[in-house]
């Protein structure tokens, strides 16, 4: 890609804010804004991607986020790009329901960057990293749960079960003890307080990795509901697809792609066809209704992850509804 599209004064703004946008030439060469197209970003963040397809295109974009200082950020390029970005405040599982208030009910093109934004992670008031000495709060919306609720109220078996299942933390029965103990002597209220928890029961990663990177996965995970989040937009982001329409994913870790792996795999009949002794295999198998784009995930390009260590483990998929054919 060349031109405005890598280059041009948005994309300049964002990165000399400390946003870099991961995988941003690949998003675009996949996504292929065109003008006159109608598109969403449903994790605008700090508003990259948009800049981006809005520069590459002379089209429409919504963008959603839950995060209102995400939406309050977005005014400037609101008024930058003036009748051709629109920002909804809401989660990106609900687009149809935010869509369809707009008046908007199909798409040209979808992408979103999943997991936690740099903005948020930098941001020491928002308590998602143990980089900083904050607040432990880690919710997205600014409301609900925080990750200070759950360490200092769950049973010691349901606070091991959340860094096993969300955060694939072999120790995480090790850690929760620790947690459960030191909350005797006094709440854990501060992401500093929580990583020296964890780093006094765990020896250091050989990866480098902070000991409590998986932990705090886990607990960002379970207080936005991530994942149940991402299965929903997937489905709905399938159904707002018109004809030729692409779906573009960037995800971060290894749950996140397992079900954006499955789930393009399912609607472009890549699933395996059932045993010629399962009754299923009787039944008439209709052609799908999406191709897939990416055999295998695309990687960042090693350039990139030089400049950018956090785009390291992205993987991008996409996905495109064939033409004309039937919403699911």
């Amino acid at each position: 890609m060349t031109g405005p599209a890598q280059s041009g004064p948005a994309q300049t703004g964002l990165v000399q804010t400390g946003h870099i946008p991961v995988m941003l030439p690949e998003v675009l060469a996949t996504l292929v804004p065109h003008d006159g197209g109608t598109y969403l970003d449903g994790t605008f963040g700090g508003g990259a991607y948009a800049s981006a397809i809005l520069d590459h295109a002379r089209c429409t974009l919504w963008a959603i986020d839950r995060d209102p200082d995400a939406i309050q950020r977005g005014a400037s390029l609101v008024a930058r790009y003036a009748g051709r970005l629109h920002l909804l405040h809401g989660h990106f599982a609900d687009m149809v329901a935010l869509l369809a208030q707009a008046g908007v009910s199909r798409l040209d093109g979808i992408v979103l960057d999943l997991g936690v934004s740099s903005f948020q992670l930098d941001d020491p008031d928002r308590g998602f990293s143990f980089r900083h000495d904050g607040p432990l709060d880690m919710r997205m919306g600014k409301h609900g749960t925080s990750a200070a609720d759950l360490v200092n109220t769950l049973p010691e078996r349901a606070m091991a079960d959340i860094l096993y299942q969300f955060g694939e933390e072999r120790a995480s029965r090790r850690i929760a003890q620790a947690i459960v103990a030191a909350r005797q002597q006094a709440p854990i209220e501060t992401t500093a307080r929580l990583a020296s928890i964890i780093r006094s029961v765990l020896p250091p990663d050989r990866s480098g990795n902070h000991p409590a990177t998986r932990s705090f996965q886990a607990l960002r995970i379970k207080v936005n509901d991530e994942l149940q989040q991402i299965q929903t937009a997937l489905a709905q982001a399938a159904r707002l697809l018109g004809p030729n329409g692409r779906l573009v994913v960037v995800a971060f870790h290894s749950l996140e792609d397992r079900i954006v792996k499955q789930f393009m795999h399912q609607l472009s009949g890549r699933t395996g066809a059932p045993s010629r002794h399962d009754p299923a295999g009787l039944t008439h198998r209709h052609a799908p209704a999406f191709r897939l784009l990416t055999a295998r995930a695309l990687r960042p390009a090693s350039g990139e992850t030089d400049q950018n260590p956090r785009s390291r483990s992205a993987r991008l998929r996409a996905l495109e509804r064939l033409d004309e054919s039937p919403a699911p």
